[in-house]
C-alpha cells in the first residue's frame, strides 16, 4: 500500500524559487499527498500557495500553519475558497494558535483566549464554504448581517487540520477537525499519543479512523546526516527556550524533563550554539530522523505502527534524483 506522504515549502532566508518549484513538481510527479507551506514571520503562505496551485497538477496543498489572528475568519474563508477553485478542489487548511510571542510581538494582537478564538475560526469558515448567510453568535465574534460569500465555492467543506498539543487543544481538535498535526512528540511516546488522541475521537462520537494524524517530525534522506541532525537540535532548542511554556511542558510530561532543562540553562548561558549542542541526540533523531533510504523506509515503517497516517520527508539530492528516491519512499 502507498503512504501518504508530505513535504514542506521553505518560508525563510534566502530562497531559489525555480529550484523550490522544481522540488514540488517532482513531489507531485512522484505520488506524494501534500505540500504544506507554513507561515510565520517569514514570506505569507497564500502568495506562494497561488503559485504552486499553478505549477502543479495533482499534490493537495496546504497551509501548515496560518494562525488565527493575523486575519479574520471570513479572510481566510476566502482564501481557501479561491484557492480551492484556482487548484481544481486541491486545497487542505492547516489552521493553529501559534504563540503569545507570534502573535503580540509581530501582529500586535493580544494572544487570549486562543482554544474558544480557534473554535469559532472553524464553525466559521465551515459556514462561509458551505455558502450560507454568515449569522454568527459567539464568545469572540459576532456576526449578524447575513453576508455570504460572493462566489460558489468549489466544495463545500474543504478538510481542516489542526496544530495542537495541550490536552485541551487536543481535546477540541478531536471533536472539530479532519486531522491532527502534532508537535514535538518523540517516537517513542508516538503511539500511546496517537492512541490517546483516536480515544478522543471516537468519545466525542466520531470514527476515530475518520480523522488523519500527520507526523510531528520530519524524515530525511540523505548522506549529510549530522548536518540535519543539528538543524533538528536547533529547532528543539529554539522552541523549548523562545516559543513559550507549551512546548517544554510537552516533552517535560513525556519523559524528557532533565534534557529540556539542560538545554535551557546551556541556552541562558552561552545562548543559541551553546542551546543547540546541549540537545542530546537520542532525543532529536527521535523527533527528526535523518538518515540513509532504508533507514528512513524502515523509520516510516515505525511510525505507521504508531498510527502516523500522514508523514512529512526531505529528499536532499538533486531534483531528478529526489523524484526517484520519493517514489521510493512512496512505495
Amino acid at each position: 500500500m502507498a503512504r501518504r506522504l508530505s513535504v514542506g515549502f521553505n518560508w525563510q532566508g534566502p530562497f531559489d524559487w525555480e529550484q523550490g518549484i522544481a522540488r514540488v513538481r517532482a513531489a507531485d510527479d512522484a505520488g506524494v499527498d501534500t505540500v504544506w507551506v507554513p507561515e510565520a514571520w517569514g514570506r505569507d503562505c497564500f502568495t506562494m500557495l497561488a503559485v504552486l496551485a499553478r505549477e502543479t497538477k495533482r499534490i493537495t496543498l496546504g497551509s501548515g500553519i496560518v494562525n488565527t489572528y493575523s486575519r479574520t475568519p471570513s479572510a481566510l474563508a476566502q482564501h481557501f475558497a479561491t484557492l480551492d477553485e484556482l487548484s481544481g478542489g486541491r486545497m487542505l487548511i492547516g489552521l493553529g494558535t501559534s504563540g503569545h510571542r507570534v502573535i503580540e510581538h509581530w501582529h500586535g494582537v493580544p494572544f487570549q483566549p486562543s482554544l474558544t478564538r480557534l473554535r469559532e475560526y472553524i464553525e466559521i469558515i465551515r459556514i462561509i464554504l458551505a455558502h450560507e448567510p454568515l449569522h454568527y453568535e459567539g464568545k469572540v465574534f459576532t456576526l449578524q448581517r447575513g453576508f455570504r460569500l460572493r462566489f460558489e465555492p468549489l466544495r463545500a467543506n474543504i478538510p481542516i487540520f489542526i496544530a495542537s498539543l495541550t490536552p485541551k487543544s487536543v481535546a477540541q481538535t478531536a471533536r472539530l477537525a479532519d486531522g491532527w498535526m502534532p508537535v514535538l512528540i518523540p517516537l517513542g511516546q508516538l503511539g500511546q499519543e496517537v492512541k490517546a488522541f483516536r480515544q478522543q475521537v471516537s468519545a466525542a462520537g466520531r470514527d476515530p479512523g475518520s480523522v488523519a494524524v500527520r507526523s510531528p517530525g520530519s524524515v530525511t534522506v540523505t548522506a549529510n546526516i549530522e548536518a540535519y541532525r543539528q538543524e533538528g537540535k536547533s529547532h528543539i532548542a529554539f522552541y523549548v527556550t523562545n516559543m513559550g511554556d507549551y512546548y517544554r511542558e510537552q516533552l517535560t510530561r513525556l519523559g524528557h524533563g532533565d534534557a529540556v532543562q539542560t538545554i535551557r540553562a546551556a541556552w541562558d548561558k552561552g545562548g543559541r550554539v551553546a542551546g543547540t549542542a546541549a540537545v542530546p541526540d537520542d532525543l532529536v533523531d527521535s523527533l527528526f530522523f535523518a538518515g540513509s533510504l532504508e533507514a528512513c523506509l524502515d523509520r516510516l515503517t515505525a511510525q505507521s505502527e504508531a498510527g502516523i497516517d500522514m508523514h512529512t520527508v526531505q529528499v536532499d539530492a538533486p531534483p531528478d534524483e529526489t523524484a526517484r528516491i520519493l517514489q521510493r519512499l512512496v512505495g
